[in-house]
This record gives C-alpha cells, sequence and structure tokens, in this order.
C-alpha cells in the first residue's frame, strides 16, 4: 500500500513497531463519548451524539456554554477513571499484540498533564508491564513534530488535522483516525478502525 503524503511523503509499505506512536484522545480513548457521558450526568445536555462533534474544537460546532464545555474537559483530563473514560474498539487488544513485537508503546499527547492518562493506559493495558508504556505530555499540538522526530518516529496515528499537516511537513507520516471532527477532504491516509492500522506495521 504506497501512499502519496503530502510534500512527497511516500508510506511505507509496512513501518517497524518501533517507528509508530499514536494520539491518545479520539485515537485509543473515546474522549468524546465520555464528554457526552459528563455532559449528560453531570450537566443535565442529554441532546448530545457525537456525529454532532464537526469541528476540534467544541466551542464552534455545540450549543453548549464555552464554561461548561472547559468544565467537562478538564473533568476529562483529570480523572479518566471517575467519567469512565472507554477505549476506541479494537485498541486494547491491538495494542496488547503490538507490545509483544516492540520495546516500547509510544504516546504522545496535547494534555497537559500526564499521570492521569498514563494510569489509565496501564489499567487499560494490564498484559502489558508499565514500563513499556511510554506517555508524554506536550500540553500543546505544535510541540508533537519535534517530540516525534526526536524520538525517531515514522508514522504517526492522529485525529487532529492541523497537527497532520505540521506532522508531514516535518516529514512525519500522518495517519488520520476517521472521526465526525475531521472528515473534510485530506491527502493524508485515513483509517476507521485498529484493525486497518494493524495493516500498517510489520509484525513477524
Amino acid at each position: 500500500m504506497l501512499n502519496t503524503m503530502k510534500n512527497s511523503f511516500v508510506f511505507p509499505q509496512r513501518v517497524e513497531p518501533d517507528q509508530i506512536a499514536f494520539d491518545i484522545d479520539g485515537v485509543v480513548a473515546d474522549t468524546m463519548g465520555a464528554f457526552i457521558k459528563v455532559a449528560s450526568a453531570e450537566f443535565g445536555i442529554d441532546y448530545l451524539q457525537k456525529e454532532q462533534i464537526t469541528d476540534y474544537w467544541l466551542e464552534k460546532c455545540l450549543p453548549i456554554p464555552e464554561e461548561t464545555i472547559l468544565a467537562i474537559i478538564d473533568r476529562l483530563l483529570k480523572d479518566p477513571f471517575g467519567v469512565d473514560l472507554m477505549p476506541i474498539k479494537g485498541a486494547k487488544q491491538s495494542l496488547e499484540r503490538l507490545a509483544a513485537h516492540s520495546d516500547s508503546l509510544t504516546f504522545v499527547t496535547a494534555r497537559p498533564i500526564r499521570q492521569p492518562i498514563l494510569d489509565w493506559l496501564v489499567s487499560l493495558l494490564e498484559g502489558v508491564p508499565r514500563e513499556m508504556i511510554n506517555v508524554i505530555a506536550t500540553g500543546q499540538h505544535k510541540a508533537k513534530p519535534e517530540i516525534l522526530g526526536g524520538l525517531g518516529i515514522k508514522i504517526f496515528v492522529e485525529d487532529h488535522l492541523e497537527t497532520c499537516e505540521a506532522l508531514c511537513s516535518n516529514g512525519i507520516g500522518a495517519v488520520v483516525f476517521d472521526q465526525p471532527w475531521n472528515r473534510q477532504r485530506t491527502p493524508f491516509l485515513r483509517v476507521s478502525s485498529w484493525q486497518e492500522i494493524m495493516q500498517l506495521i510489520k509484525l513477524t
């Protein structure tokens, strides 16, 4: 499967297990599903559906006061267990399989705090030694390309299109994990499941 990406990046047939890394929210974690649950249970907003989230920046697409959006996001960032954050279908099984072929699993997130989501991943990936789970919290999207480049990562799975553009501008292959908020036309390889992600990885 050869795909020519933006800036002439040529997608490899298969990537080595230690050359791929992952965003967390919208790729591993069903964060918007948790957002909808918290909005309903704690704020009485019971009319939201994921398909309404057509923009990464929620205040642009949801009929909810910005202060309420920020309050819900704060809950999601600080307490993934308390908000019953669930994994994207297939993520747990795929990552545990990948761990058997790699020295570590690398996750780079724009979350500002690392520990809560690290603890969640450790709990989710119960079959993976904690020391194999490498989580880097950048606090901002624009920091991802430099960090990933420094780690020698060739491919990154991401749900934020602007970050995908920055990655490719820095020679890192971006794979878009399909979500309602990133369905604009793009030149990037798009996957809609973890099964499709695993098909990109060379496993022996």
